[in-house]
């Protein structure tokens, strides 16, 4: 499909796609267009600077293959041949990719996959997902030099989160919180806070597997076939079963993919396809197990309100990287943050009778 080298010199005209600027692994994304009409997607890994002092801001990048933001790790998925077989007859699938080597960091050139993109699936595609992830980590833990370790408790602890603010009265009463959150939430998200060690310790001691860790609709295509390619395995590695659900349902209602008010029925949806898909995938495991693993990854977005706290009074506001009315978004953001305090109280109650 692709030559070996010299895809640079090929390339006709190239526009930017969107990406985490803040993330020091990632250099560029880009859609190119090549001199004999096809199209693929350049996406540049950056290495640490050798002999550069060590960033510590949350988007470090890390030379060490087992940390969340391992600098290297999404051109060894693309390597992996068991990765990708083990994507066979799921439901899921990985872009096919060419990975070039380069001074300071590496090139990968994938397919630019044709199909729904996941900023506009329906209640179906987001069930077929969820059931392509049952039937993948159905198959259990996958031990590659490359996997992720503790992403969950190292990814939500690398924040610089103004925790103060949950308790500070005059940033509750900031218009678009004062006239947006339900009155029950400042006291339901003391309550998150206070199970962080709880929640994190939970999802910790569940079944393990092999999870992506970055499920959500912006890395998310179906093809017309039906398969969904999963983009952006940066993060890839040891996760509880149930995790990557528990990203994908909240990601796609706070970046205003998905409709707050519909919060309950693509849980619903995701939640029951996900355990049919483990069953298809020959795994045993009891149903309060996924949920549980579901839920208690609301860990995961103890650091959002706080953050939005802080934000309140901004002048501009954004969903990712598209202009958002104040108030929409935080009524929004809002209900879906009630949504995570129900998933901490229910998490808290299925641990206890376990």
């Amino acid at each position: 499909m692709m030559g070996r080298v010299g895809l640079d010199d090929l390339v006709s005209d190239r526009a930017e796609l969107r990406h985490n600027p803040l993330n020091e692994v990632t250099a560029s994304v880009e859609r190119v267009a090549l001199a004999d009409g096809r199209t693929l997607v350049r996406k540049q890994l950056r290495a640490p600077a050798a002999g550069s002092p060590s960033s510590s801001g949350p988007w470090a990048a890390s030379d060490d293959p087992r940390h969340w933001n391992s600098w290297r790790r999404e051109a060894d998925v693309h390597r992996d041949h068991a990765l990708r077989s083990s994507l066979h007859g799921t439901g899921l699938d990985l872009p096919a990719c060419q990975v070039e080597e380069v001074d300071g960091g590496a090139v990968l050139w994938m397919e630019d996959v044709e199909g729904v993109a996941g900023e506009h699936f329906d209640l179906a595609d987001h069930a077929a997902l969820a059931a392509g992830l049952g039937r993948w980590q159905a198959q259990g833990p996958l031990e590659a030099p490359w996997t992720s370790r503790a992403f969950l408790r190292a990814y939500s602890g690398s924040r610089r989160v103004p925790w103060e603010l949950v308790d500070d009265d005059d940033a509750w009463r900031q218009p678009p919180v004062r006239d947006t959150w339900p009155s029950s939430l400042r006291a339901g998200w003391g309550r998150l806070l206070a199970a962080r060690e709880q929640l994190l310790r939970t999802e910790e001691q569940l079944p393990r597997t092999r999870c992506h860790l970055d499920v959500w609709v912006a890395n998310e295509v179906r093809r017309p076939s039906g398969d969904v390619v999963l983009l952006d395995w940066a993060f890839a590695g040891d996760g509880a079963v149930g995790e990557d659900v528990g990203n994908h349902v909240p990601d796609a209602v706070f970046d205003l993919f998905w409709p707050a008010e519909r919060f309950g029925e693509l849980e619903e949806a995701c939640v029951t396809s996900y355990l049919a898909g483990l069953r298809e995938g020959g795994w045993s495991g009891g149903a309060d197990e996924v949920r549980l693993g579901v839920f208690a990854s609301c860990v995961k977005y103890a650091w959002l309100l706080p953050l939005l706290l802080d934000r309140a009074g901004a002048e501009q506001h954004a969903a990712y990287h598209r202009p958002a009315d104040a108030h929409h978004l935080y009524a929004q953001r809002g209900l879906a943050l009630s949504h995570l305090v129900r998933w901490c109280d229910e998490a808290l109650a299925l641990a206890a009778r376990r």
